[in-house]
């Protein structure tokens, strides 16, 4: 029997990500006719229409559509083939792609990465930013290897790692009004609340976690970025809830912004890793994992005595 090689189905996925024979041809570093005639002989080694080609457009045949799906699997158990030996070699060296969230990724990996490339100096991180559904999509794809985001979070079959808790903050306009000691829900009655467009976690575990699930959304106006959310509060259009990750990490700077901690238990959202369950680089990932958590707890160790 022959079968298909893994050269003929990288071209396949390529072709069908850029829906493009020139730009297909470009990410896999090749002529476009030796793409071509790649795919054209994955076709006949498969005794099968996949493609249908016109002058403008590329489409895909629905046999061809369960092709790729496949392909990518097997491409992507390939690469987690190549993952074991290095990871049985020398830990946490090599390319790592890491999805992570917008609310984590401006405050924690520029203060964090410094770390991580002293104690891993032969880790390269590719980093990609997006909603924590595109990343688990990516991740359950085999484009992301592991993702940073704020648990609880259906993922499907994924293994998680709870690194830390951050804190959620009340911030409010600049002012001369005394701010409570410790802001109670009630005393958010009457506010107008800035909250995070639909699709951010964030915004489901700020009210989660506040005890806000029933929010009036006519007292409540949208933003695109905590960073957004943090100019609004400070041109007095209202308040928000803010996480302490970014608070330390100076999101309020060049602000009259205030904050107030929230009364009772501290409500929180909680950062964590996850990655495939059957991943053959567990092991790296709870490495990178725990130096992750060691490092935040260091950091706040710095913060609380900066405090003092």
């Amino acid at each position: 029997m022959v079968l298909p090689t893994l050269k003929q189905l990288r071209y396949l996925v390529a072709l069908r990500e850029q829906l493009h024979f020139g730009r297909a041809a470009e990410a896999c570093h090749v002529t476009q006719s030796t793409l071509s005639a790649g795919i054209a002989e994955l076709e006949a080694v498969l005794d099968a229409h996949l493609v249908e080609r016109t002058r403008r457009t590329v489409l895909f045949t629905p046999l061809g559509e369960e092709v790729v799906a496949k392909a990518r699997r097997v491409l992507g158990m390939a690469e987690e083939l190549v993952d074991l030996t290095h990871a049985a070699a020398e830990p946490l060296s090599g390319t790592l792609r890491m999805g992570i969230i917008p609310t984590i990724a401006p405050f924690l990996l520029p203060r964090a990465m410094p770390a991580l490339r002293r104690r891993f100096p032969k880790l390269r991180l590719q980093l990609k930013e997006q909603m924590s559904e595109d990343l688990c999509h990516a991740l359950h794809a085999g484009e992301l290897d592991v993702v940073l985001y704020a648990l609880p979070y259906r993922c499907g079959e994924v293994e998680e790692m709870a690194l830390f808790e951050d804190p959620f903050y009340a911030a409010y306009p600049p002012g001369d009004d005394p701010l409570p000691e410790a802001v109670r829900t009630e005393d958010l009655d009457g506010q107008t609340l800035l909250l995070l467009e639909e699709g951010h976690c964030l915004r489901d575990h700020a009210l989660a976690a506040c005890s806000l699930p029933g929010v009036d959304p006519t007292r409540s106006i949208l933003g695109t970025s905590l960073h957004t959310l943090v100019q609004m509060v400070d041109n007095g259009l209202g308040m928000t809830l803010l996480p302490k990750m970014a608070i330390d990490a100076g999101i309020l700077a060049g602000t009259g912004v205030r904050i107030a901690p929230l009364a009772g238990k501290a409500p929180f959202r909680t950062i964590g890793l996850v990655w495939r369950r059957q991943s053959p680089r567990a092991e790296e990932f709870r490495l990178l994992a725990d130096s992750l958590k060691e490092w935040q707890e260091a950091a706040s160790a710095r913060n609380d005595s900066a405090s003092a």
